[in-house]
């Protein structure tokens, strides 16, 4: 009986540190780090400590199967690193861009639409994940993506990134 009760209290103990340490972590996230590019014309925006929860949140059940760390299962020479992003046309190193492209995707060249096989909003009757996000969502999604290469720079896009 005694090593029961033992065995609880120590799952309350980690599970309470665990929960600790969580919150600890977003409180890390200084408003520099959760500044991002807005546009293309240079404007910025800095994301909520929410915005940036949710984000995570949302790439990892919307994204991550594709995108596990910023990688690309379908092209590994087209990953989210923040070179690959501004590489595409139009560039994609900015929140407006990148919500644009959650809604209607196109090739890396911006030739071609490919909502077909890549999931966007534009297509959520073949991608049902994109069904119910919304506009808010897909800014937190964004600003995952663009915070990445700050926090988790050894990790993300196979660590092409450095700041």
């Amino acid at each position: 009986m005694l090593k029961r009760y033992f065995l609880l209290v120590a799952i309350a103990i980690f599970f309470a540190f665990q929960s600790f340490v969580g919150s600890a972590s977003a409180v890390e996230l200084n408003e520099s780090v959760r500044t991002v590019p807005l546009n293309e014309e240079g404007d910025t925006i800095v994301l909520s400590i929410e915005q940036v929860a949710a984000g995570k949140r949302l790439f990892n059940d919307t994204c991550a199967t594709c995108h596990l760390s910023g990688g690309s299962r379908t092209n590994p020479n087209v990953d989210l690193s923040p070179e690959s992003l501004a590489g595409a046309f139009p560039s994609r190193n900015n929140i407006e861009a990148l919500v644009d492209f959650m809604k209607n995707p196109t090739t890396y060249d911006g030739e071609t639409d490919i909502s077909e096989v890549h999931p966007a909003t534009k297509s959520a009757d073949i991608y049902p994940k994109m069904k119910n996000l919304s506009e808010e969502d897909l800014v937190a999604i964004a600003g995952h993506i663009l915070i990445q290469p700050k926090v988790n720079a050894e990790r993300w896009a196979g660590g092409k990134s450095s700041f």
